[in-house]
């Protein structure tokens, strides 16, 4: 056991890009050099891990299972708060097939004490794990995306099963199927976000709950470089090589700011968030930040 915050990871060894889901994914590009494209899946890997490591986290790596590539983004396998872990149902057929390894690896995980409890959703219901349901620390309550790959019911299951506020909001595009593709919440209160991404209604909730010094917006190029799709750990952030102006915005508050190369992980439509879950989270947390 560690004091650290503990975060996962799923090697890449069966890594590839060879369908698309989603309109970043491009089965060409990697078609075009497989093997030098796996390569530097592996480089681009291990400096993310050394990145997570560097920033605090104790990071533990499971292995995918062969013809799940998309199992290199446990972000979308679960959701997990005060050591209960609620399992993904995917919408597309193509990612199915990781329900059943991921289920393996959560409970392996329940085994060696690092979560509780295990559970399911109903079937029929589309929730696609923390890329869709983020915990904001200083809030207090669960951000859901819902459209393109999560239902909006899977908002209020999450509530029920963790007893916990999720505020929904409606993804209006299909470059931002994820929340995580488009929004982040930040340990200094601040959430950064791609405005266009969501519904009207959304954007209302979003501005009404988070106040305007707060807000940073993200510009298009922010999101074609997964700059928005970041880790955070108090006042590190681990995100994909990112743009003079995030990084002039995130260092002016006070964030110290870990590049990585995630090139071959952007051609899935994926970045540092979606590469990661945290299993540590805790509502105690949470509440001590709100009170503070």
């Amino acid at each position: 056991m560690t004091d650290r915050p503990t975060i996962l990871l799923v090697a890449p060894t069966f890594y590839d890009v060879s369908y698309s889901i989603n309109p970043w994914m491009d089965p060409d590009a990697w078609a075009r050099d497989p093997r030098g494209m796996h390569r530097h899946a592996m480089t681009s890997f291990q400096a993310l891990r050394d990145a997570l490591d560097a920033s605090g986290f104790a990071v533990e790596v499971a292995d995918g299972a062969p013809g799940q590539p998309d199992m290199v983004f446990p972000a979308n396998a679960a959701v997990v708060l005060d050591g209960k872990a609620v399992l993904a149902r995917f919408r597309y057929p193509q990612r199915r097939g990781e329900e059943a390894p991921f289920e393996a690896i959560f409970e392996g995980l329940r085994a060696r004490g690092l979560i509780d409890s295990v559970v399911t959703l109903p079937e029929g219901c589309f929730q696609e794990g923390a890329g869709d349901c983020i915990w904001d620390v200083q809030r207090g309550h669960f951000w859901a995306g819902f459209g393109p790959r999560s239902s909006r019911e899977a908002a209020d299951a999450m509530s029920s099963h963790f007893g916990q506020e999720v505020v929904a909001l409606e993804l209006a595009t299909a470059q931002s199927y994820h929340l995580d593709v488009c929004f982040c919440p930040l340990a200094g209160g601040e959430v950064l976000y791609y405005p266009p991404a969501f519904s009207e209604a959304s954007l209302q909730v979003i501005r009404a709950r988070v106040p305007a010094g707060l807000r940073i917006e993200a510009s298009v190029d922010d999101l074609r470089h997964f700059s928005v799709n970041a880790v955070n750990l108090d006042d590190h952030v681990v995100m994909t090589s990112t743009t003079p102006h995030l990084r002039a915005e995130l260092g002016q508050r006070g964030y110290r700011l870990h590049e990585v190369d995630l090139s071959p992980f952007m051609l899935s439509g994926g970045g540092a968030y979606c590469m990661t879950l945290r299993l540590d989270r805790s509502s105690m947390a949470a509440r001590r930040a709100v009170a503070a």
